[in-house]
């Protein structure tokens, strides 16, 4: 039993990495149907925000508690940028959006390695999430784990909030059940798409900070984890928070069991098939979106 809730503990940490890394992409690519691979860059620039902060804040805890809203403003801000010079053009060609937002990532990913060098860095973490929190039964969890579990479930509950509580909120969900009618009834479709980039490109940001007290950072770490952000998105359903979140941590609980029982390598090699398994068995994902579309 003990061994048990320890791999669910395991289980659920990676569940949390995986939610704060395609939180953001469930938003952009559930209402715009976007196909975004330079978000894994915008993660990369909040991982790279936290390490510039460090140099700047030398106390390690100041220093992260800064970087997140600091590194969800860089990253939103590429992300409107992006969406004003390049994706509005492209809107109803996805494929093309495909191809562009990959040839940013790997401009990104240059602009990286010129200012910052190709060697991974490496930032400190402050000392209170260097520890473990022991539990009842024998079962240690990480600080740090922890703290991305607490900063997932915070970054879901404001964003579920902000799309259930705000005008912004309803104009979003108008848009992703029918940009025409919600058009003419006065919605500004573009500034809204601007704004749930921003948001959605803010919270990948966010993810690159938690990141960082996983391990060094890198100008590559964006590809290493963009095909994992789209995975738990499509499995969840297009557009659907609720789905992104279950799914993320059912993947995180399955590759930690086949870790335990195997592998990391078979591990990764049982969570792909089970992806494929589902997805054939239900292509729309978890969850679908309800429209109001008489098509």
């Amino acid at each position: 039993m003990t061994v048990l809730i320890g791999q669910l503990f395991t289980g659920v940490s990676i569940g949390a990495v995986l939610l704060l890394i395609a939180l953001g992409l469930a938003l952009t690519f559930g209402q715009m149907g976007v196909i975004n691979m330079a978000h894994g860059e915008f993660i990369m620039a909040g991982a790279y925000t936290t390490y510039v902060l460090q140099q700047v804040i030398t106390a390690a805890g100041w220093s992260l508690l800064v970087a997140l809203p600091v590194a969800f403003v860089v990253a939103g801000a590429m992300g409107v940028l992006l969406e004003f010079l390049l994706i509005r053009r492209l809107y109803a060609r996805p494929l093309d959006t495909l191809l562009v937002t990959w040839g940013v990532s790997l401009i990104l990913q240059q602009l990286a390695r010129d200012i910052f060098g190709s060697p991974n860095v490496q930032t400190r973490a402050p000392e209170w999430l260097t520890g473990n929190v022991a539990l009842p039964g024998g079962i240690t969890v990480a600080n740090n784990r922890l703290f991305i579990l607490v900063l997932a479930g915070g970054a879901v509950a404001a964003l579920t909030v902000a799309l259930q509580a705000t005008p912004l909120g309803r104009r979003i969900r108008a848009v992703v059940q029918n940009r025409d009618l919600a058009a003419v009834s006065g919605i500004a479709t573009a500034r809204v798409d601007r704004m749930t980039f921003f948001i959605g490109s803010g919270l990948a940001g966010i993810a690159g900070v938690a990141l960082t007290l996983l391990g060094p950072i890198g100008p590559t770490m964006g590809t290493n984890l963009i095909i994992d952000a789209f995975l738990v998105v499509v499995v969840g359903g297009i557009g659907q928070l609720k789905g992104t979140v279950i799914v993320a941590f059912a993947l995180g609980v399955l590759q930690a069991t086949g870790e335990y029982l195997t592998t990391l390598s078979v591990a990764k090699v049982m969570v792909f098939v089970a992806i494929v398994a589902f997805l054939q068995w239900r292509p729309q994902g978890l969850f679908t979106l309800r429209t109001r579309s008489l098509a």
